[in-house]
């Protein structure tokens, strides 16, 4: 037998999927997060599964991680003693950022956090012109200076960006041997490896961020292999944001590049099931402890941006670009907004209920948890519903207080707006809905999609308790519970590719780009990622490029990515990126101008090392006849008939092409699926249940 074992650390849980290559079947081992000492819950979790599994180490042929190591650096700001270095005149590059501002019209609101101080950054005597000409030589002598400042400053990494150094990098390169030689402990990340595009402000965040984790990461994966090393485990791969796996290597060298590496595994797993189940056309709807994230699946392909903010600022409803840390790599395109079953509900002093964007996260956790939270959460509501079972929660392994439960929420909500508990939790079920859908509403009916040609595929410990509710807000048809939801992203993790993206800026109008030194370019940047593929130990025959290219219309700030086909650059290729780049902006904006002239901005290339597929099955599959059988019964609260007696259903016990009619609630050790009423759900013998509109509904 061979295994597939990938971990994905949570707000509240950490989840490690174990699939068996051969059979395909599946299943999740959840143990707590443990936010003092990350790795070490990573570990216990990685023990108990192979236990429970009789995995034996030599038989495990992947092992991959989500990690928040990174995000969660600079959203607490306990990165690195970060130094970076500029071109004379662009010491302020950081703190100047770009015009756009969260509250237009907000005279006092505060600038978004530097995450390098200005008495840590230091200026060089040089400059690059546009056309990668020098102007101003290096004044080498300058450096030792600066090497002086950083031992004296304590500084534990240093970030070196200077001006035009995507064309020529002759003197970033020479900053970094001298950095090297006199401080061979001190991480030196240059722009010229991190990000070589151009776009001044976003190239210097892109590496000043991987500078400051990049010592926090190191640290965290250095003490994570000498683990797995010790359980004789293969080598680590960490999952990175733009849906594949890196080995540790390559995410040092970019650390950057594991930030949303969880989300993006979830989005894997979703097209993954895509394919299993011919649904080309998806929505992923991830809701955990603390965050809510969706993200649209066209056609099977997964929406990829380039564009992305680290610790933008919540508004509830969704993220403000503007407040954050931009980094210019790609990102799996996804709407966020700050809902989960840890998610905080108050009052303001208007009287008007909100929910989030406080979380309680996973310490001290919702007030049912008794772990001394005592502010009433999402998931404190869920279980005073009837949604949750107290008797049966994480399948009976965590003992919940719905006692203090009805008194946070009495106290808290009901009392001041003069409600019954009841009443009031569903008040904030209602509110929390209805900003989760529009996450959706955001990737879909804002991207030019309409949701009515999409199926939501719910996951997350909460997704599938909300998600009927929110797809009938939209007027999506189906709802897809996939197998072991509550630990789905972590299935992503061991059903993707190994994954490196490479980009470096190449300016000229489309029109009259030279196919020689375009195919120069493109042939430089694959040669890399060939050799990143071999040093992987990737076999030939599972070695891939993928050209793409960022292009734009001549007066316009932003470009649209799009595929280049293989093959020496012509005039073929040309007019198919043109018609592409059209297509792309009629279905991003609503609108194209064929007669506008094209500017090429970027190129990049993706090297792909496939790991294989798999076929997802149940853990165990049944024999018998379609059926089910009524595990008991207990009041359930729904808003189209108030509380009632409702059949509750293991999920365990649904055999082969079994139909429940509305209301029921079906649970599983990992999560609980609401069908309200006039919803059918079916499952199916791979272990998947569909929920659809009654023919009445």
């Amino acid at each position: 037998m061979s295994w597939r074992i990938g971990v994905d650390i949570g707000g509240t849980f950490t989840d490690v999927a174990v699939v068996d290559e051969t059979s395909g079947q599946i299943d999740v081992v959840k143990t707590s997060t443990t936010p003092q000492n990350f790795a070490a819950g990573v570990i216990e979790a990685l023990r108990t599964a192979m236990q429970r599994h009789d995995v034996p180490p030599s038989d495990v042929t992947l092992l991959s991680h989500a990690t928040t190591v990174v995000t969660n650096a600079i959203l607490e700001q306990k990165g690195a003693k970060t130094a970076l270095i500029t071109t004379r005149g662009f010491r302020d590059v950081l703190e100047l950022r770009r015009s756009a501002r969260a509250r237009l019209y907000d005279r006092n609101q505060e600038p978004p956090a530097v995450l390098v101080p200005r008495h840590r950054r230091f200026e060089i005597t040089e400059r690059i012109g546009s056309e990668g000409q020098v102007v101003t030589p290096l004044e080498e002598g300058e450096i030792q200076a600066i090497v002086e400042q950083i031992v004296q400053n304590d500084i534990e990494a240093v970030a070196v960006c200077l001006l035009f150094s995507f064309l020529n990098d002759q003197h970033e390169r020479r900053i970094g041997e001298r950095l090297s030689e006199a401080l061979p402990d001190v991480p030196v990340f240059l722009s010229a490896d991190v990000l070589p595009e151009l776009k001044e402000f976003e190239r210097t965040s892109t590496t000043a961020i991987c500078a400051y984790v990049g010592p926090i990461l190191a640290s965290y994966v250095e003490r994570l292999e000498k683990a797995t090393r010790e359980l004789e485990l293969p080598p680590l791969h960490i999952m990175g944001s733009s849906g594949g796996v890196l080995d540790v290597a390559e995410s040092l060298k970019m650390p950057a590049m594991a930030v949303e590496s969880g989300p993006a595994a979830g989005v894997i797993a979703a097209a993954f099931i895509g394919r299993q189940l011919d649904e080309p056309n998806l929505i992923s709807f991830d809701m955990g402890g603390t965050t809510a994230k969706a993200s649209l699946i066209k056609d099977g392909r997964v929406e990829v941006t380039s564009e992305y903010e680290v610790g933008a600022d919540a508004n509830v409803v969704r993220w403000m670009h503007g407040t954050g840390h931009p980094i210019k790599v790609p990102v799996i395109d996804l709407a966020e907004v700050s809902a989960g079953g840890g998610s905080i509900a108050w009052i303001d002093p208007g009287g008007v209920m909100h929910v989030g964007p406080q979380s309680a996260g996973a310490e001290p956790g919702p007030v049912c948890y008794g772990r001394g939270g005592q502010e009433p959460t999402v998931t404190d509501c869920d279980l005073i519903l009837g949604y949750l079972d107290p008797d049966y929660f994480l399948g009976g392994e965590l003992e919940v207080d719905i006692t203090a439960a009805e008194a946070a929420i009495r106290d808290k909500i009901a009392g001041p707006l003069g409600l019954s508990v009841q009443r009031a939790a569903a008040s904030v079920i209602e509110v929390v809905d209805h900003n989760m859908a529009e996450v959706l509403r955001i990737v879909s009916v804002e991207r030019g999609h309409d949701p009515r040609e999409f199926s939501l595929v719910a996951f997350g410990g909460a997704g599938p308790v909300h998600a009927a509710s929110m797809a009938a807000e939209l007027d999506i048809p189906r709802v897809i519970i996939p197998p072991i939801p509550g630990g789905f992203s972590a299935l992503g993790l061991v059903a993707t590719d190994l994954r490196r993206e490479y980009v470096r800026t190449f300016y000229q109008r489309l029109d009259e780009a030279s196919h020689a030194e375009l195919s120069t370019a493109y042939a430089a940047m694959e040669g890399a990622g060939m050799g990143m593929l071999v040093d992987a130990g990737v076999p030939e025959a599972k070695r891939k490029l993928q050209r793409a290219a960022d292009i734009r219309y001549t007066q316009q700030a932003y470009e649209l990515t799009v595929p280049v086909g293989d093959g020496e650059i012509g005039d073929g290729h040309l007019v198919e990126l043109a018609e592409a780049f059209h297509a792309r902006h009629l279905a991003t904006y609503g609108h194209h101008s064929a007669d506008e002239p094209l500017q090429l901005v970027n190129i990049r290339v993706s090297a792909i090392g496939t790991l294989g597929s798999l076929g997802l099955k149940p853990t165990a599959v049944a024999e018998h006849a379609a059926g089910f059988a009524p595990w008991k019964r207990r009041e359930v609260y729904f808003k189209e008939v108030g509380a009632i007696q409702c059949d509750i259903v293991a999920r365990a016990g649904l055999h082969g092409q079994a139909e429940l009619a509305g209301p029921v609630i079906i649970e599983a050790a990992d999560t609980t699926v609401v069908v309200p009423p006039e919803w059918v759900a079916r499952s199916d013998p791979r272990g998947f249940l569909v929920m659809e509109r009654s023919a009445d509904g």
